[in-house]
């Protein structure tokens, strides 16, 4: 019914999914730590997970909840408007990144050949692209593959989101952002 490839892939996502177990969370939460983690500081709050992880507005809020609980994120009002929530992780969220249970799986990607890894992550990649247009989701990537990214803007900074009129570090824009627009 499905090709080899479907069913290896789903039998290595159920790998992945049951080591996200570890350290006493649950797969999402492993997710929510590490889109904050990757996230720029436009793209780290309810909404933009919310949309990145594809889950309804009450999932996100208990698995962001039972984050808290256990010291791992923090809520805080946004600087200039305080009805908007940021999160961030706290210094025990990024420590236990250090742990992240997908490390195997980036070590046995590393494992590849060079030229593997790209076309691995190239084939990957369309794929993802090709599954959130058939469902309507939205992209995200790095900040600097947007079309609102400029180079060059006299603000302090090498870069600029034209779209938010904000400077952009050099770290900002290898980050993810949840108003990127393909160029």
């Amino acid at each position: 019914m499905f090709s080899s490839s479907t069913h290896l892939l789903e039998r290595l996502a159920r790998l992945v999914h049951n080591d996200a177990h570890a350290s006493g969370l649950k797969p999402t939460q492993w997710e929510a730590l590490r889109y904050l983690a990757s996230a720029n500081r436009f793209s780290r709050s309810p909404g933009a997970l919310t949309t990145y992880l594809g889950m309804t507005k009450g999932t996100v809020s208990q698995t962001l909840q039972a984050l808290e609980r256990k010291g791992l994120v923090e809520k805080h009002a946004a600087a200039g408007d305080r009805r908007c929530v940021k999160l961030d992780l706290t210094s025990a969220g990024e420590h236990l990144l250090a742990d992240d249970p997908l490390g195997d799986l980036e070590t046995a990607i590393n494992a590849l050949q060079k030229e593997d890894q790209k076309r691995f992550g190239a084939m990957l990649e369309g794929l993802m692209k090709n599954m959130l247009h058939r469902r309507g989701g939205k992209a995200f990537g790095a900040c600097k593959t947007c079309r609102y990214f400029r180079r060059g803007k006299n603000q302090g900074a090498p870069f600029f989101c034209s779209l938010l009129s904000e400077p952009l570090s050099t770290s900002d824009s290898e980050m993810i952002c949840a108003e990127l627009e393909i160029a």
